[in-house]
């Protein structure tokens, strides 16, 4: 069977990787041919909004997914729905703000306070109105901490509208959160759903640095209830991930996202089946995978540029992933899982790998 993969980065690579020992291939569609996974099947260089090579794009696959939330709407509707996964409604609510959290307060999934600003005076009355920190971010686009601002005052409100690019934000309450979490989920086109542990997040400089498995969260089965409620809501098929503020024994929604998600590349060598492979599983309608851990794990993004690989691979119980990217400050160029049974032996690599792969 051959898999249609909108976009050409490290999450199509990884996909590919986990689909080829299965016998599957893959078809690349995406304007930058400098992507890292065209190397790994097809690839046909065209824009998300040209419908000739779209067509053809679609006629010569068997399904299409995709793997990230960003691509045009009129790409996504060239698919035809039995044949697009997940649904397009799913990934049009997440790339729009206001309407991903419309939709969870229809699904009674709390969420922090939060203001819809079409203009800067809308964004200056938030701010009197909060008469705290606010939290601006960019309705559209805008990840890795990118699109956004926190503002106190007036006055910063008015600058963070000009740095913003004067479009459409919302603004969010700023919770005094205890961590942050998040659960890749995955649902299969027959409605099972199956989920993975919970993993706790840490953040540098707005990107995502470090996850660490958490099996027998107390947090878990919360998760996975407001989870099913979004899987079910949106009729969704694939690995979806879905972020939470944790505030004592509450859950509030920070966003999801309708694809494989950074905090599950633990799976890859932490549990029975990755969420790569489970989402190529769900997609292309055979049943699901396991998702118990089969050893504690923690995963580290390599961001800006690799350490050398004999300082990493010298960690027990490091498993090395380069995603053959062009180095660049700030960027995901690869990730290290840790797996170890022993917690001592866990901690010490983790030192040693945070030391290493900081940006």
């Amino acid at each position: 069977m051959k898999v249609g993969i909108l976009g050409n980065g490290q999450l199509a690579r990884m996909l590919a990787l986990a689909g080829k020992p299965l016998g599957l291939d893959f078809t690349f569609y995406d304007p930058n041919p400098t992507g890292c996974a065209n190397v790994l099947g097809e690839f046909i260089e065209a824009e998300f909004t040209d419908q000739q090579r779209l067509e053809t794009f679609v006629d010569s696959v068997d399904v299409v997914t995709l793997e990230n939330e960003n691509i045009p709407e009129p790409a996504l509707r060239a698919v035809p729905s039995e044949k697009l996964f997940p649904p397009a409604v799913a990934v049009l609510k997440s790339q729009d703000r206001l309407l991903e959290k419309q939709f969870l307060q229809q699904l009674d999934i709390p969420l922090a306070h939060y203001y819809a600003l079409e203009d800067e005076r809308d964004l200056v009355e938030a701010v009197r109105q909060e008469a705290g920190e606010l939290i601006i971010k960019t309705r559209r686009l805008g990840y890795d901490g990118r699109g956004q601002a926190h503002v106190e005052t007036p006055d910063e409100a008015s600058a963070a509208w000009r740095e913003l690019s004067q479009v459409p934000l919302v603004a969010e309450a700023r919770v005094a959160f205890e961590r942050e979490i998040s659960l890749i989920s995955v649902r299969s086109r027959s409605g099972e759903i199956r989920f993975y542990p919970i993993t706790e997040n840490t953040h540098h400089k707005g990107i995502l640095h470090t996850s660490i498995v958490r099996c027998d969260d107390p947090m878990q089965a919360l998760a996975e209830e407001y989870a099913t409620r979004l899987m079910t809501g949106l009729q969704y098929v694939g690995v979806l991930g879905f972020e939470f503020f944790q505030l004592e024994d509450r859950l509030l929604a920070n966003e999801y996202a309708p694809r494989v998600h950074n905090t599950g590349h633990w799976t890859i060598d932490g549990a029975e089946i990755s969420q790569f492979e489970n989402h190529l599983r769900a997609v292309l309608g055979w049943p699901l995978g396991a998702t118990r851990a089969h050893s504690p794990s923690i995963m580290c993004n390599v961001i800006g540029s690799f350490p050398h690989k004999t300082e990493l691979a010298v960690i027990p119980g490091a498993h090395i992933h380069d995603y053959q990217k062009e180095t660049r400050p700030l960027r995901k160029i690869g990730h290290v899982t840790l797996c170890s049974q022993d917690p001592s032996a866990l901690q010490a690599g983790h030192a040693r790998l945070r030391a290493l792969v900081r940006d």
